[in-house]
């Protein structure tokens, strides 16, 4: 069939508005689509990858404008979200493909219309990439000196990964991902039951879960302390954190970009990634939640995120002097989103103080009630604080006491502006050998 990059960029409008559910229209990817009209316009086909293991993943092919079999260029390649297929990137491919990149987009094994089962960012994933990354260099006219990757959540972390075990990837843009899968959605040894329901779910219904996922979502979402050694393994092979020593080593520029809110992967990882890492390297959070700070460079609307992620691209694939690599690395946005932006020199170098507040008094509360009192509704409550400045509340005369351990200062003459990290010290005397405690300021 034809069709011309607009026509292809519509496609991608329905694929991002579903995208920070990890849901997607499918893609009619059966023939090569022909080039664009337009002579300025980069050429876009879609085609089968041959992945590891002889599975077919199904992709997208910029190629920029122009080429008459004799240049090459360097590439990108983008592995798509979770349970979204490679049209995620239609817009933003073609962007990068029309500023001289070979793009190469692919849905992940296991989802849509790709082979295999769903490996979860596992060794097989990271084997795929290298696979896409064998093709492309064979059947486009890309340079394997200058080879990046890119993704936004499912894709970043594959990224990542990817970089630890192939070196021939210079340069990476990791948007929403994780650093840490066990920290992500077991901290403080508590499950993230919304996370992994609504994960476990997209899968099913966009993918086909391997046996060993499967298993692993059933023992998340029972009693995982009886499954709590292997659990932690499996989340561990499948962290960017566990291969520090290799990414390190392989040298790639490594972008990190999150939103404070985020439901899925929250940010406190990304920085302790960040810190311990020593390759060229960039830090930025921004408002919002799961994947909303980039989403509306996935419709091709001017967005901040995307816009750092050419520029990255630009200078360590192509050694353009745009000033990212002396810009301050550390950018944060407040979430008020006037102020503009922070720049700093390093994440430890973001400006500290800590604020003490003692409260005495014991308080004798039931458990297992709602009190009202929580962090809002997965993803509702962080895009609304991004877009609105509405943040969520709670009327604190209102809190039944006898399900809520409440401790308040007086009011305060003017507003306050606070940053970091909240810490309780107390003493629980608990009723049960095991339960979860949970402070909110």
């Amino acid at each position: 069939m034809n069709t011309t990059r607009t026509a292809a960029s519509v496609s991608a409008l329905i694929l991002a508005a579903g995208a920070a559910l990890g849901l997607a229209a499918p893609a009619a990817q059966g023939a090569p689509v022909a080039a664009a009209s337009s002579a300025a316009t980069a050429s876009v086909r879609f085609t089968d990858i041959p992945g590891s293991g002889g599975v077919t993943l199904k992709g997208s092919v910029f190629t920029p404008a122009g080429y008459d079999g004799s240049q090459h260029y360097p590439v990108i390649v983008l592995p798509s979200s979770w349970g979204i297929n490679d049209l995620e990137y239609l817009a933003q491919a073609g962007s990068l493909a029309d500023s001289g990149y070979v793009v190469v987009s692919y849905t992940p094994r296991g989802f849509w219309l790709s082979g295999g089962e769903i490996d979860v960012a596992g060794p097989k994933d990271v084997a795929d990439a290298s696979a896409v990354i064998d093709w492309t260099l064979a059947n486009t006219p890309a340079d394997p000196a200058r080879i990046g990757m890119a993704g936004v959540s499912y894709g970043a972390g594959i990224s990542l990964l990817s970089a630890a075990h192939d070196k021939r990837i210079r340069a990476v843009t990791a948007l929403s991902g994780w650093a840490d899968l066990v920290a992500s959605i077991f901290s403080g040894r508590t499950q993230h039951l919304q996370s992994a329901a609504l994960l476990g779910g997209s899968a099913y219904l966009t993918g086909r879960p391997s046996a060993e996922f499967q298993q692993v979502l059933a023992d998340f979402l029972g009693p995982v302390y009886d499954n709590e050694d292997e659990l932690t393994a499996w989340g561990k092979l499948r962290s960017p954190a566990t291969y520090l020593d290799q990414i390190n080593g392989g040298g790639a520029a490594v972008m990190l970009a999150n939103s404070w809110g985020d439901s899925i992967f929250p940010p406190n990882t990304y920085a302790d990634f960040y810190d311990r890492l020593t390759v060229p390297k960039r830090l930025e959070f921004r408002p919002g939640d799961h994947a909303t700070s980039e989403a509306t460079g996935l419709l091709g609307l001017p967005n901040d995120v995307w816009t750092d992620a050419h520029r990255w691209f630009d200078h360590y694939l192509k050694g353009a002097p745009n000033g990212i690599d002396t810009q301050a690395p550390v950018q944060l946005e407040s979430r008020n989103g006037s102020d503009g932006y922070e720049g700093y020199a390093a994440w430890s170098a973001v400006p500290t103080a800590t604020r003490e507040l003692r409260f005495g008094g014991t308080r004798t509360i039931a458990t297992n009630i709602d009190s009202g009192a929580d962090g809002g509704v997965i993803f509702l409550t962080s895009l609304l604080d991004q877009i609105a400045q509405a943040p969520p509340v709670v009327s604190v005369p209102l809190l039944p006491r006898a399900v809520a351990a409440v401790w308040q200062t007086g009011g305060y003459a003017t507003a306050q502006r606070i940053r970091g990290t909240v810490k309780l010290s107390t003493t629980v005397t608990p009723s049960a050998a095991e339960g979860t405690f949970i402070a909110y300021l």
